[in-house]
């Protein structure tokens, strides 16, 4: 009796789990962004395909004064950013390297740093699609009364057809566990403190 419980417990499990994945995967492959809105600076995470790039063009057209490049390698400079073939910076606006962070967790600690020292009001948060829901549940986490707005980029590497790629399948899965200990972390402690 009790293994038979045990398995059907087990099926409802993965059922809840799997139906929360496709959700999962629907929001992160419609998100929409304001690309002509402005806000005080752009906060690109470093890590994927055509991020830094993305975020570098919406400088360059002056859809903020600044930009924090969070997670660099050490020892990565403006220049050697310069001399990148993906990157063009036309503009002589701001731009802060962070070379502390490791992790989304370091990315959203030391990005709320900055935005205090900088007295930011609102960043337009530039990061890959399937990475921006648990980037912004970390970032409003350390800074509950920062205007975020999502800037998703989206990668040719990663299948919207998820289930067609076991790369893009395990991307998408992995991410999608990250998340889920990330909302319950951040909105269970919430409770808490309430």
């Amino acid at each position: 009796m009790r293994k038979k419980f045990f398995c059907y417990a087990v099926f409802i499990g993965f059922c809840v789990w799997f139906g929360g994945m496709i959700g999962f995967n629907y929001t992160i492959n419609h998100l929409k962004t304001d690309a002509e809105a402005k806000t005080d600076a752009i906060v690109v995470l470093t890590g994927g395909s055509n991020r830094i790039s993305e975020a570098v063009k919406l400088l360059n057209n002056g859809r903020a004064e600044q930009l924090l490049i969070s997670g660099v390698s050490k020892g990565m400079s403006l220049d050697t950013l310069k001399k990148r073939q993906d990157v063009n910076i036309t503009t002589s606006r701001e731009i802060t390297l962070d070379e502390k962070s490791t992790n989304t967790v370091e990315n959203a600690i030391e990005a709320a740093a900055w935005v205090r020292e900088n007295n930011i009001r609102s960043i337009r948060l530039v990061t890959s699609n399937y990475h921006m829901p648990r980037s912004m549940d970390e970032f409003r986490a350390n800074n509950r009364q920062l205007v975020i707005l999502a800037h998703p980029v989206y990668s040719d590497r990663v299948e919207k057809d998820w289930w067609r790629s076991w790369h893009s399948f395990a991307l998408i899965a992995t991410e999608y566990n990250k998340f889920l200990y990330v909302w319950f972390k951040n909105h269970l402690g919430k409770l808490r403190e309430d």
